[in-house]
């Protein structure tokens, strides 16, 4: 299902302009020379991924433990229903509950760290700029944690954050470079869309979750098990 990350990345980086266009469209970016200017915007995007790769590995745990607690491959049709319900949700009813208050703190720590990285031009800035990046709050970043959450495993948690960063990043490269060249009607219009494209790759973990025996899109459940033990892995494959 990595794929569905990838998709949710392109789709959703749109949406990532309008949230961390701002930083993009600022960054201490040396465009005296193409190599530099490559460098540098590869450092932003690392940063990044590498935040989301971190995540991906705790939230990974998260859906390990799930998983043992005894939600084996219906972990992935829990998170698919989630991905769902939270975009069918209207925002205001999430914020009468103010979820994210009790890390208001901690996100202000971030963007303080921010400011003064913004301030400076080395490479290293650059590369913590990203970083921090990674790590504030975004409504396509939760709705990746949910499928990192359903991988049921700390490692490909990892990998379906990265794989999710990757798709934003021609969209953002193109904000680095060549600042905010989409209007915010096209981009308002693509944002209505893309509540769509989650609904979708809900229904895709719900799927994948039954079983039905589809390739790619639904594997048989023996497919989806964990196992610790390598001789038991054997032999589901063989099967």
């Amino acid at each position: 299902m990595l794929w569905t990350a990838l998709i949710l990345g392109l789709a959703g980086s749109f949406h990532c302009i309008g949230m961390c266009g701002p930083i993009a469209f600022i960054l201490p970016i040396d465009k005296s020379s193409v190599p530099k200017t490559i460098i540098q915007t590869f450092l932003y995007h690392f940063g990044r991924l590498l935040s989301y790769a971190i995540i991906g590995i705790l939230f990974g745990f998260l859906g390990k433990g799930l998983y043992l607690a005894g939600f084996q491959q219906r972990l992935s049709i829990l998170m698919g229903v989630l991905m769902i319900v939270i975009i069918l949700i209207p925002v205001s009813i999430f914020n009468k509950f103010n979820f994210s208050k009790p890390l208001y703190k901690l996100i202000g720590k971030f963007k303080q760290y921010l400011g003064l990285y913004l301030k400076k031009k080395s490479k290293k800035a650059i590369f913590t700029i990203g970083f921090l990046n990674g790590f504030l709050p975004c409504g396509l970043v939760y709705m990746a944690l949910i499928g990192a959450i359903s991988t049921g495993n700390p490692y490909q948690g990892a990998l379906y954050m990265a794989v999710f960063g990757l798709g934003t990043v021609p969209m953002m490269s193109g904000a680095i470079l060549l600042g905010n060249f989409i209007s915010i009607s096209i981009r308002n219009k693509i944002q209505k869309i893309i509540p769509i494209f989650v609904i979708i790759i809900g229904l895709l973990f719900i799927l994948r979750g039954l079983g039905l025996g589809i390739p790619y899109i639904s594997p048989p459940n023996a497919k989806l098990q964990l196992s610790s033990n390598p001789a038991n892995c054997v032999t589901i494959d063989k099967k």
